[in-house]
């Protein structure tokens, strides 16, 4: 079953990587060295959505995900990628590298030093003295002179100009008839000048590739002040990302029960005076003042909002909630807000999708139409033939 890919990525030096490592308990290398990050880490996380199992009063067993205290734990692949580096277009650093590792995830979280205290190199300042603002348009501008270059690397004037923009982006995974509509709505022709090709590719990469801005750091002295001076203008969520690594390993250990997202935690087991100060401080400067650590959030966010999924539950027995095995409400899966009866049946399988009969709401015991749309939280049995 395919899972969605979520790409963390941002400059050198911000706490991406802490951030992947927070949210997958991956051991990456951690550290302030510039290009800690070589090749891609990779790993599971989840998003966070209410079981139904506590509405309906039933034990569930969930095969494809986790349930703890009726909050069901999705999986999501994310992807550590290397630090974007002035010049990443033109090759630079790792640039190549990174920008189509960029390409190949469904959204993008671009962690952001929201204190200020990383140049553009990734090299540490003090405080304040860098501005975050300008690592979100050099983050963007990037990007669109990369897609640029690989857009007018093959350019011919004479070729249908539709089908030459979507064989020039055909690896980038993009939707062709995204591709289509863009031109055509932003009036793009060959002979456009680059600021507006530079348009139709910000377009693209907003419907395709839609980012959300984590603010990491958010607990230095001076980062929340820059943070709502920011929030109203961009997509961003405050966080700390090396608060909620500390909270993730104490609760590994046992040391603390901790579900990601909450704003508190419970001490469960004696713990030595630094660890007790550690958290001291992720509860006086983080929870108490934020909420969360905002880790939990931003993946939340970019899988709810951003990319407007909704979940659903397949199962095969409608009366008992199970699947032929008896395991009682086993799958949680991701589809896009408006998918139907139909597209459900072919995320289970492909071949229930092909020999679909009819489905039916486990709540309401109604039939329901290939084309009906799934709302979120739906309990959906699927017929098919044989």
């Amino acid at each position: 079953m395919v899972i969605m890919e979520i790409a963390v990525c941002g400059k050198t030096n911000v706490g991406k990587t802490s951030f992947f490592s927070a949210s997958t308990l991956v051991d990456a290398e951690i550290s302030n060295r510039v290009f800690t990050t070589i090749k891609p880490n990779r790993g599971v996380t989840f998003v966070r959505a209410v079981c139904p199992c506590k509405e309906l009063k039933v034990k569930c067993n969930p095969q494809n995900s986790k349930c703890i205290d009726s909050t069901r734990l999705i999986p999501v692949k994310l992807v550590d990628i290397a630090g974007l580096v002035p010049g990443a277009h033109l090759g630079k650093g790792l640039g190549n590298q990174f920008l189509s590792d960029i390409m190949e995830a469904d959204a993008i979280i671009h962690v952001v030093d929201i204190s200020g205290s990383t140049d553009i190199n990734g090299n540490q300042v003090p405080p304040g003295t860098h501005s975050p603002e300008s690592d979100i348009l050099f983050f963007q501008e990037e990007i669109e002179l990369w897609l640029l270059d690989v857009l007018k690397r093959g350019f011919t004037k004479h070729a249908d100009f539709t089908a030459m923009v979507q064989k020039q982006l055909s690896g980038l995974k993009v939707n062709f008839q995204l591709i289509e509509e863009l031109i055509k709505g932003v009036n793009l022709k060959p002979d456009s000048s680059d600021e507006e090709f530079r348009r139709f590719l910000r377009l693209l990469m907003e419907k395709s590739k839609p980012a959300l801005i984590a603010g990491n750091k958010i607990d230095i002295e001076g980062a929340n002040e820059i943070y709502q001076s920011l929030k109203e203008k961009y997509n961003i969520v405050p966080c700390s990302a090396q608060a909620e690594l500390a909270l993730r390993k104490a609760a590994k250990i046992g040391a603390i029960n901790y579900m990601p997202g909450e704003n508190s935690f419970e001490i469960v087991q004696n713990i030595d005076e630094k660890r007790m100060k550690a958290l001291e401080f992720i509860t006086t400067h983080v929870l108490s003042v934020f909420g969360s650590t905002g880790v939990q959030e931003a993946i939340n966010k970019t899988v709810f909002g951003l990319l407007d999924m909704i979940v659903v539950y397949p199962v095969e027995n409608e009366h008992k909630l199970s699947n032929k095995q008896g395991d009682v409400l086993p799958d949680a899966l991701l589809l896009r807000n408006g998918s139907t009866a139909l597209d459900l049946a072919y995320k289970v399988h492909e071949d229930i999708g092909k020999k679909f009969i009819s489905a039916l709401d486990a709540r309401t015991r109604k039939s329901i139409a290939s084309d009906h749309r799934l709302k979120n939280g739906d309990i959906i049995s699927i017929k098919a033939g044989r």
